[in-house]
């Protein structure tokens, strides 16, 4: 079916925390669609031919930045992955992504968050000696290097974080990006790091046994990565460990 020519209704979060007196609120917005309109459009129509004042990130438009992500209608996804056409009312409820630092309106900072969760996790290749870039690449089986690739695939947009509800109530919890980054280092050959050295950094509540198994990750992330089997893999390591 096809709803284009219908009248869209965006209810936005605003706040600016760095404009004195400005509190938070919704603004209503309407504008009318067109075919093949995504959110990340509509959003860029709106604060170009509406309010420049509106806040909120973009770089790909493809789904590959993760910049884009924000909670849609109560869930958190990314805006230029969503269609208008998803929604029958054509009624649009946009809030900035929680458990992030706010810029401004659906503007949040999580590149703060990442860089603190990466060195948290020390998110790199551990060898036993530097790399020598004139030496030929170490060889690897093509499914094992296709299963560290499925775990690369994170953008680190930070909605599986957004839909965390042990993230929500304890700040410290590495949470699902963390997860997902220390499993694709664990599956590495190339990294020196044991079971005893990942334990020091999963093996609390803080780490994979705080998780609660909600599995709003699993849910909420726009590149179906599998958030669920990587927790396990994890747990039984580090009972192991």
């Amino acid at each position: 079916m096809n709803d284009s020519g219908r009248t869209l209704t965006f209810n936005i979060f605003r706040y600016d925390p760095q404009l004195p007196g400005d509190q938070p609120r919704m603004q209503r917005y309407q504008l009318e669609e067109t075919d093949g309109m995504t959110l990340f459009i509509a959003l860029t129509r709106l604060r170009e031919e509406q309010d420049p004042s509106l806040k909120f990130d973009f770089v790909c438009r493809a789904g590959i930045c993760g910049s884009c992500a924000m909670v849609i209608n109560g869930l958190p996804t990314l805006a230029c992955r969503t269609l208008t056409t998803t929604s029958q009312s054509g009624e649009f409820n946009l809030h900035p992504l929680p458990a992030f630092a706010l810029i401004g309106d659906l503007s949040v900072d999580t590149g703060k968050f990442m860089r603190e969760m990466t060195e948290r996790i020390e998110g790199w290749i551990h060898a036993d000696e530097d790399g020598d870039i004139h030496s030929l690449e170490q060889r690897m089986e093509p499914e094992l290097a296709t299963a560290i690739y499925e775990l690369d695939r994170c953008i680190e947009c930070g909605c599986c974080v957004a839909a965390c509800a042990t993230r929500q109530m304890r700040a410290g919890f590495l949470s699902p990006v963390g997860f997902m980054k220390l499993g694709r280092f664990h599956l590495d050959p190339r990294d020196t790091r044991t079971d005893a050295d990942y334990y020091e950094v999963l093996g609390n509540e803080d780490g994979v046994f705080g998780c609660m198994s909600l599995l709003g990750c699993q849910d909420n992330c726009p590149k179906n990565l599998p958030h669920q089997v990587q927790i396990a893999y994890l747990r039984r390591k580090m009972l192991q460990a």
